[in-house]
């Protein structure tokens, strides 16, 4: 399940624009009218979507796999535990239902499925919106959603074919811990967001479906983690959902079972994890989880700054220098621009040099950049502004992350205009607006964003 609660990469990462934008405008306005006249006069070039890449093998060890691969497979997100395995036996067909489908919707299903297939060896056969289905995928408005399932972005739910059955079973109908095998389910997403939140959501919401419900905050590069950094499946992730379909395995295995089976799966499917790396496992407080959460929930911004400085405390003392770490760090940094920008820079920078030091957090890093981008562009630090967001770029374009993307080269852009560089700054801005309408939607929006870090360099 996608919360509201997360700290998305977009709401997220405009949250933080529009706070540095207030600081450096009038108080009648947060958007300076030059800012906000060069905006309404963008012409917006079409659409942009990513192509098929090549991602880099995880580097891990199957042991560390193994280790993972139980911890998502036997506990749910809440914290309960899981007594068995689960999976579809059959094989999978999905469908498609709901009153309007994005065009975007269909393009995306159709890249993830098919790298499902290469990946993962998982085959799924898309079928009739009036035929049966394994999986139904059904889309209906952000506010039909929070009626039945409130905070949430969007959702699967088990044993169930779609959204009127969904609204009249019994509760106990839709817990997964009763679900014994997989044989039938649905994702609702909304339609009236962003092309790129739907992205996100078919990739977590049918990650899940068919595999693992857990997420893990200790996972430097997948989806299965609350940070929501990694927004389309990793090759982890395939990794997990290929052993997860191993024949070896089945419904109903207990977790000793499963542990018993996994070395000779993961021997036979990643042969280089013999020689992987193995990172001890410090586990993770629930008094971190709840400060993580509440820096990133809709509370008051004293008591999630003070959530965000509870989790550094504990990252701090439990001697973390993982993605736990620079991810406290960085909650603390974003929060902080509204009261203290030189603590924002301070913590910032700590989140940023913590990325850095591992190559499976360069995503991680990326969103780093951009926030202290943001911070250079409107200190009139120009230089500063255009090396941060440039050398981030090319993470947000592996990613898949056309709403930091577009955000870094509109920040890019204006540095270079302050520079002097006008010819390519009106080349970086043009080729940005094709990744703004992906990652962030209507052209309105888009051209409210665009004014919005164009208002930092005023």
């Amino acid at each position: 399940m996608k919360t509201k609660s997360r700290l998305r990469s977009i709401a997220a990462l405009m949250c933080s624009l529009t706070v540095l934008s207030a600081c450096m405008s009038a108080p009648q306005s947060t958007v300076p009218p030059s800012a906000r006249a060069s905006s309404d006069m963008l012409d917006l070039p079409p659409m942009k979507v990513f192509s098929d890449g090549q991602a880099a093998p995880t580097s891990r060890s199957n042991t560390s796999i193994t280790r993972d691969f139980l911890d998502l497979s036997f506990a749910l997100e809440t914290g309960a535990t899981l007594d068995r395995f689960t999976r579809f036996e059959g094989p999978i067909t999905l469908r498609v239902t709901g009153d309007t489908v994005p065009v975007s919707l269909t393009h995306d299903l159709s890249r993830l499925l098919t790298r499902l297939d290469r990946e993962a060896g998982i085959s799924i056969t898309r079928v009739p919106a009036n035929q049966t289905a394994a999986i139904t995928i059904e889309t209906l408005t952000q506010a039909e959603l929070s009626r039945r399932a409130p905070n949430t972005a969007c959702i699967v739910v088990p044993n169930v074919s779609g959204w009127d059955e969904f609204k009249h079973a019994r509760r106990a109908a839709l817990s997964w811990t009763q679900v014994t095998t997989r044989e039938r389910l649905s994702i609702f997403i909304p339609t009236n967001v962003a092309p790129q939140e739907i992205r996100d959501c078919l990739h977590e919401e049918l990650a899940q479906a068919l595999g693992p419900l857990n997420d893990l905050y200790r996972l430097p590069d997948s989806v299965y983690n609350d940070d929501n950094i990694h927004s389309v499946l990793t090759p982890f992730d395939m990794l997990i959902l290929r052993a997860t379909y191993a024949p070896e395995l089945r419904s109903g295995m207990s977790r000793a079972e499963v542990a018993r089976a996994l070395p000779g799966i993961l021997a036979r499917i990643n042969p280089a994890g013999a020689t992987g790396y193995t990172t001890p496992v410090q586990p993770t407080p629930r008094a971190w989880t709840e400060a993580a959460m509440g820096a990133m929930g809709d509370g008051s911004l004293t008591s999630r700054l003070q959530d965000a400085k509870t989790a550094v405390a504990i990252a701090r003392a439990e001697g973390w220098s993982d993605t736990r770490a620079g991810f406290s760090w960085f909650l603390l940094g974003r929060l902080s621009i509204a009261t203290d920008r030189a603590s924002a820079q301070l913590a910032l920078t700590e989140a940023k040099r913590i990325y850095d030091a591992r190559p499976e957090t360069r995503f991680h890093s990326a969103h780093v950049a951009m926030q202290l981008s943001a911070l250079a562009l409107s200190e009139g630090r120009y230089e500063a502004a255009y090396d941060i967001s440039a050398s981030a770029i090319s993470a947000a374009r592996d990613a898949e992350n056309a709403a930091l993307l577009a955000s870094l080269m509109l920040t890019e852009a204006e540095a270079l205009d302050k520079l002097g560089r006008v010819s390519e700054a009106r080349s970086v801005r043009l080729d940005s607006l094709g990744w703004a309408r992906y990652g962030f939607g209507s052209d309105d929006v888009v051209r409210t964003r665009a004014a919005e870090i164009a208002s930092l360099a005023q």
